[in-house]
């Protein structure tokens, strides 16, 4: 229970103290008047409550990944929490934090932009089409992935979910943000807080009466806990398979949404670093949920290979069906019912917003004005004839690639980050450092992973080596830019 309670007051810790550090060094000024004012359009530059834009922007970025992730992540054993709350405070939070006020500063533009005016028109380019795919690729995994969770809920059929959920979807994109985003992600947000607190608490009374036991970090458990290690090796792969609780550069792609709505600067470390340690949060209470359901990574590995019993059949344990046990066994029937709801609510609140996101940066691409509802049917009606064509197809080969793309794309916007400050005569060791580690990861894991996920599944030592080595390379350029700018 220590290490538990210790990494999720270090998380708020975090909040309070590094997050000041980066709202001071970006240079935060509430007297700028934001683009929600500046630019007003009725529809997707409009000025919301803060509160929304924290429930929105959380919700926006949480997705699965800290629920799946995280449990996925627990396979590994301990070091996940390590991942989690040091990944969270010094790069996740930070990413999302530089990636929101950036596009504030730029007038409320997406990544891509964002990216060409500090790495160069040929990176816009070719971020434009990185970005489009993650979005679609995100947006359409999220379509049949509550489907799937409402089909097993309700008993109703998954192709008349899968009509509804894309309903919503079409709705979302095109109406105005305060419409349905601005109203749903409420209800949304309160059934994932009471999962999440709901599944924390329990855990910590089980742990107290005996019920089951929490697993230290300690230099004993510090080790890969893995079934396969040999093709689930420690370093590079837990930090793709633990995203979005740690860092993710989906988030990027959310963070102008949000910053189109702020009312003032000021509120920009609670929206955009906040809600990451938020999900730091939610992230860590699943991983060791689901190390101590099962008892400890060993049991939760051999759940996920060799199955469990569960009415009578022996079925193999993933993270949905994780999520399921844990939920009824711990909540209740009814508590489950709504555990179950505020994870059906994450995916629904990242896909409705990967598509808005999607249509929002094809639009800045092509330089076509969002507010006549027909320009908006001009780039949504395409978007959904292609997501709802690739929902028909077996989607799962695309989204293997998603989780490294995640990462890919957060150490580029890190690097634009750095750039970013370079341009300002500022430090920019704080985004060039994570970017240095997220580019070995990022190349280490091209090399090392298994063909399925990937990879070149070439030796180690040649992963890390390359990986090193390129990092290196672009932090050594950076600082060299950093001392002739200066």
């Amino acid at each position: 229970m220590v290490t538990f309670i210790v990494s999720v007051l270090v998380l708020i810790v975090g909040y309070v103290v590094y997050g000041k550090i980066v709202e001071r060094h970006f240079g935060v000024d509430p007297s700028i008047k934001t683009p929600a004012y500046a630019l007003e359009d009725g529809v997707d530059y409009k000025p919301m409550a803060t509160w929304k834009v924290f429930v929105i922007q959380f919700l926006n970025i949480a997705g699965l990944g800290p629920i799946f992730g995280a449990i996925m992540g627990a396979a590994y054993g301990p070091a996940a929490y390590l991942w989690i709350v040091i990944g969270c405070i010094f790069m996740g939070a930070s990413h999302d934090f530089f990636s929101g006020m950036m596009s504030i500063r730029s007038g409320g533009k997406n990544m891509p932009d964002i990216i060409g005016e500090n790495l160069g028109k040929t990176m816009r380019t070719v971020m434009n089409v990185v970005v489009s795919f993650l979005l679609l690729a995100v947006g359409v995994s999220f379509v049949t992935g509550p489907a799937d969770l409402l089909a097993s809920l309700s008993g109703i059929n998954k192709e008349t979910w899968l009509y509804i959920v894309f309903a919503y979807y079409i709705l979302a994109t095109l109406l105005p943000i305060d419409k349905i985003i601005g109203n749903v992600y409420p209800l949304m947000g309160a059934a994932l807080l009471f999962m999440a607190f709901g599944v924390g608490l329990m855990l910590i009374i089980g742990d107290i009466n005996g019920a089951h036991e929490m697993i230290e970090l300690t230099p004993a458990t510090l080790k890969n806990w893995h079934s396969d290690p040999q093709n689930n090796i420690l370093v590079p792969m837990l930090f793709v398979v633990v995203s979005c609780g740690a860092i993710s550069g989906f988030h990027s792609t959310q963070s102008p949404l949000m910053a189109r709505c702020l009312k003032n600067e000021k509120y920009a470390r609670p929206v955009f670093y906040g809600s990451m340690i938020a999900e730091g949060v939610v992230a860590m209470i699943w991983a060791t949920a689901a190390m101590a359901y099962f008892g400890g990574p060993e049991g939760l590995n051999d759940a996920a290979t060799n199955g469990v019993m569960i009415d009578g059949v022996l079925t193999k344990v993933t993270p949905a069906i994780a999520v399921d046990m844990i939920c009824r066994s711990w909540l209740g029937k009814v508590g489950a019912v709504i555990a179950v709801i505020g994870v059906v609510a994450c995916p629904i609140t990242s896909g409705d917003t990967a598509f808005r996101s999607l249509r929002l940066t094809i639009a800045d691409f092509v330089n076509l004005d969002q507010k006549p509802i027909l320009k908006r049917l001009m780039v949504s009606i395409p978007i959904f004839i292609l997501a709802f064509i690739c929902c028909k197809m077996d989607f799962s080969t695309v989204w293997k690639y998603v989780g490294i793309g995640n990462q890919t794309l957060a150490a580029i916007v890190m690097w634009t980050a750095a750039a970013y400050f370079i341009k300002k005569g500022k430090s920019h060791w704080m985004c060039s450092v994570p970017a240095t580690f997220l580019t070995f990861v990022c190349i280490s894991y091209f090399l090392m992973a298994p063909h399925k996920n990937g990879g070149l599944h070439l030796a180690p030592i040649i992963g890390y080596v390359v990986g090193a080595s390129a990092a290196i390379a672009l932090m050594v350029f950076c600082v060299v830019k950093a001392r002739r700018r200066g």
